[in-house]
């Protein structure tokens, strides 16, 4: 795939990268190793000045690089902006959190004493370099949830970035820099998919992240295992949207069309699977459908469009592959469904129901603005359901009724359960799934220590 950068409105070809060569990779590995050797020795305060500065000038540049994600990638304009000034918070929250989650830990003093010790710390070390594979569906958002906590750490950063949003991948290496993190505290390397192992595979590279499909996580994880590294994965989903009867049905059925259509549905967090008690199934479905249909979709970068084209052509194929499908095995196509005439790779707001075991898209994650409807009897049924999928990012539950909060907090096979609302990331709360959801946490305390050396120190008396 080439490094560049092809307006998904219209399918034109804006701008074409050379990927870098073996001498250019050599050296910004050498400035890596060699940044870290100093910048682990910083304080947090040092490094909590320069991720503010980062995120005041992303503030600033918020229309401008909005622009150019829209442009690279297709969402809507509004969301891109949006991204922007969630990422400027991210890293203020771990600019002013970061010393106090990773501030030294004393084990309790009846351990320390049986192990004869006079005083035991637990103390949060960077590991050094830390390369990061991240996808292009929020290509601010998915670097900076990385970045922000492992600068914080005292580690630096490799970026291998989407090769079709090149630009905002620059443009995230110039923000540090601006910003006034040294030279290697961050650097993007222009280069295709196959460079990866390799670059894994070198021993100034010591752990890497990587969010994206499956059988990109399986490659990074068979090499880090060879080689003894860390990763963190995070991969697909396919989140289940359950609506029992206590729920506000019209509530639910209006949030349902944002969690299934945010980033044009291209979100691994996106509700997909929406599993409605029987009782209210129709009520929901009309309204539902009505939502779907009724988004506007158009050009990205009208501020009123609510849809954009998907990000490729490959990925508006892969996804009418899987609606035709489910339409030759008996699904029906309660709106959309259909790809329109013109330029650009747009799909329309599209609900299937009828949707069975034996059909593809019940097992494989779509990747656009398709929803599935099931019909569920009773709780154990919709829990079933729910759980009848490779994926465990996350689900959504509508109900007012404690006791099945409890079940489904209990029972659902994912990385969060969110009540009676869509989910959502914030810095403050860990993120990440089970299955082949990946594995590993980002965010929190539990991501900015998943890129730690967790030391014990013990002192003898």
């Amino acid at each position: 795939m080439p490094i560049a950068t092809v307006n998904p409105a219209s399918g034109e070809t804006l701008q074409t990268y050379e990927a870098m060569g073996e001498e250019e990779l050599e050296r910004r590995l050498q400035l890596a190793e060699a940044t870290f050797r100093t910048y682990r020795t910083t304080t947090y305060a040092e490094r909590a000045r320069l991720l503010n500065r980062a995120a005041d000038l992303l503030d600033e540049d918020q229309a401008d690089i909005g622009r150019v994600m829209t442009t690279e990638m297709g969402k809507p304009v509004k969301q891109a902006r949006a991204e922007a000034a969630k990422c400027a918070r991210a890293m203020r929250w771990y600019a002013e959190h970061a010393a106090e989650l990773l501030a030294d830990e004393e084990p309790a003093a009846a351990d320390v004493k049986d192990s004869g010790a006079a005083r035991v710390l637990v103390r949060y070390r960077p590991l050094g370099p830390v390369l990061a594979v991240m996808p292009w569906n929020f290509p601010l958002w998915q670097v900076v949830r990385f970045a922000a906590p492992a600068l914080m750490a005292g580690n630096v950063g490799l970026l291998k970035h989407a090769s079709n949003v090149p630009q905002t991948a620059l443009y995230l290496e110039d923000l540090f820099h601006r910003a006034g993190f040294a030279e290697g505290c961050f650097q993007t390397l222009l280069v295709g998919s196959g460079a990866v192992d390799d670059i894994l595979r070198d021993e100034r590279v010591k752990a890497a992240t990587l969010t994206g499909s499956e059988p990109a996580g399986r490659a990074v994880a068979s090499t880090a295992g060879e080689m003894v590294k860390k990763t963190v994965l995070e991969l697909g989903g396919s989140d289940p949207y359950v609506v029992m009867p206590s729920a506000d049905v019209d509530r639910a059925a209006q949030i349902a069309v944002t969690a299934r259509v945010q980033n044009n549905g291209q979100s691994c967090i996106a509700a997909k699977r929406f599993i409605v008690h029987t009782d209210v199934y129709d009520a929901f479905a009309a309204r539902f459908v009505a939502g779907m249909a009724a988004l506007k979709v158009g050009d990205p970068l009208q501020e009123e469009t609510e849809v954009g084209p998907l990000a490729s052509e490959q990925g508006r194929a892969d996804l009418e592959e899987l609606v035709d499908d489910a339409r030759r095995s008996g699904a029906d196509v309660l709106c959309g469904g259909e790809r329109p005439d013109g330029p650009g790779w747009y799909y329309p707001p599209t609900v299937l129901a009828g949707v069975t075991r034996e059909m593809r898209i019940h097992r494989e994650e779509a990747f656009g603005p398709v929803a599935t409807l099931y019909r569920a009897g009773d709780l154990d049924e919709a829990v079933l359901i729910a759980n009848d999928s490779p994926f465990g990012l996350s689900s959504n539950v509508w109900t007012r009724e404690d006791a099945e909060v409890d079940r489904f907090v209990r029972d659902l096979e994912a990385g969060g359960v969110f009540v009676n609302g869509m989910t959502a990331s914030h810095p403050g709360f860990p993120f990440g799934g089970v299955k082949r959801s990946g594995y590993g946490r980002e965010l929190s305390g539990h991501g900015i220590r998943e890129f730690c050396n967790i030391t014990t120190v013990w002192h003898g008396v």
